[in-house]
């Protein structure tokens, strides 16, 4: 897992929310493998890079979220014949500015994510993670990518507090 600058973020940007360009902003990308593994690596990489935006008090409600978006790559958004081997599939993006953090995660799927209706089946282990995602994030999407890139890019921002 390596960090990138914030060209290869450019794409990622189109279709967030408006952010004032004048705002500070730094970003930080890793590549995760076709295993379910990456969501510890996607858990990891965040709280490291957290600590180093001095943002460690977000990191619960962050890293949640960061668990919830790269499970539902893997699960819903690779195709099912990809090699669990597959060298990066799914990247993380995490973007900074002044008065907001913002996940996102890239996969090769063009397919929108849904979230279940509460009422659908509360008693499912699963299928409430886009739920957790709208629950503890500020708000949240996604976008089809366009150009070179394949896929979409399902996007959670927080807001932060200012000085």
């Amino acid at each position: 897992m390596g960090m990138n600058g914030s060209t290869m973020l450019e794409p990622l940007r189109q279709g967030l929310p408006p952010i004032d360009p004048a705002a500070v902003s730094t970003a930080a990308s890793c590549a995760l493998p076709a295993r379910y593994e990456a969501v510890r690596e996607a858990r990891q990489f965040t709280g490291r890079t957290l600590t180093q935006w001095n943002l460690s008090e977000r990191f619960d409600d962050v890293a949640l979220v960061v668990s919830e978006l790269v499970t539902n790559a893997l699960r819903h958004a690779l195709p099912s014949d990809t090699p669990r081997d597959e060298e990066a599939p799914v990247r993380l993006h995490l973007m900074h500015w002044t008065s907001r953090l913002v996940c996102a995660v890239r996969d090769p799927s063009r397919q929108n994510p849904v979230a279940r209706e509460t009422e659908e089946d509360c008693a499912a282990e699963s299928g409430r993670g886009l739920l957790l995602v709208e629950s503890f994030a500020d708000s949240w999407g996604w976008h089809p990518l366009a150009g070179a890139l394949n896929g979409k890019v399902v996007w959670a921002l927080f807001r932060l507090p200012t000085d």
